[in-house]
């Protein structure tokens, strides 16, 4: 059985940023992102087993949602100089371990993940296994298809496997239902605002009543009246908040599941980098990781 893990680097090099202390290379620079990245990736590799690695990114310029909304995430501060300039460094590090990274201009990291994630999804006898600290992504969750997201709970360290389960009570409603709820009540993260003056609660009453949004307003004679002016004057922002919620399945972008599986954590490019970079605790440990891979890799030959 085949066990996809894709990673969504922006995700995890924000939360190894703040997580991590403040950490330079022999040259000043700062590290710390690269580092908290490498040691979760580790955690990941040990705790999830997996036959194929992949990480996706966000790219420079607007998306889509952002053309649709102008506001859409406007008022989040521009990422840090000491953040920025690691992103380079951490491609360096997943060139050298032969782990591939997509990313889409237009696109956000979110809806890479969910073409790849849509696409493994047909393929028999397979799990995918999404890490993120973006909770948005468990719409992607499908435990008929082996579909799970493991997210980081405290640090890096602390991580939780969701399924289906997992997602009804940390949401509130199913993962197919996450847009749905996103649409009533907004994401003040993102600065979309769904129906105003509807709140949490009652958007996962009327959703566990009709099932989705669309739904919602097909029936909405049948709401209670307060309600139904509410959702009929935020129709529009409603179905915008949809959309903006929603990850995207089909990004044109083209992908080789056969290259995620030759990654190399521990090999010479990795080791010089990490010389570079003033690592030597993860070397000790990347070296042992890789040896107890190869060591997995001869077992099942026999």
């Amino acid at each position: 059985m085949s066990k996809l893990v894709i990673i969504d680097g922006n995700a995890i090099m924000h939360r190894a940023f703040h997580a991590m202390p403040p950490l330079t290379t022999k040259m000043g620079e700062p590290i710390n992102a690269v580092y908290g990245l490498v040691s979760m990736l580790l955690n990941v590799i040990q705790n999830l087993n997996p036959t194929h690695l992949a990480f996706a990114f966000d790219e420079k310029g607007k998306t889509f949602r952002q053309i649709e909304l102008p506001t859409y995430q406007a008022q989040r501060p521009p990422m840090v100089d000491e953040l920025s300039s690691q992103f380079s460094k951490a491609r360096d590090f997943l060139k050298a371990s032969k782990i591939p990274v997509y990313s889409m201009g237009g696109y956000e990291a979110d809806d890479v993940i969910g073409t790849i994630v849509d696409s493994q999804k047909r393929i028999a006898n397979s799990e995918t296994i999404v890490v993120t600290g973006d909770r948005d992504i468990l719409q992607l969750v499908d435990d008929k298809k082996n579909i799970k997201l493991y997210m980081p709970i405290a640090g890096l360290v602390n991580a939780k496997l969701f399924g289906e389960k997992e997602t009804i009570e940390r949401m509130g409603v199913s993962p197919s239902q996450i847009p749905d709820l996103k649409a009533l009540t907004g994401d003040a993260s993102d600065n979309y605002f769904g129906v105003p003056g509807i709140g949490p609660k009652t958007a996962i009453n009327l959703l566990n009543q009709f099932g989705s949004f669309i739904d919602i307003y097909k029936n909405i004679s049948k709401v209670p009246e307060k309600i139904k002016e509410k959702l009929e004057k935020g129709k529009d922002s409603a179905f915008l908040s949809y959309k903006l919620a929603t990850i995207v399945l089909k990004v044109p972008i083209k992908f080789d599941f056969d290259s995620m599986s030759t990654w190399d954590l521990d090999s010479q490019e990795v080791l010089n980098l990490f010389a570079e970079f003033g690592f030597k605790t993860l070397t000790d440990r990347i070296k042992k990781v890789g040896k107890e891979i190869d060591q997995e890799k001869q077992g099942s030959l026999f």
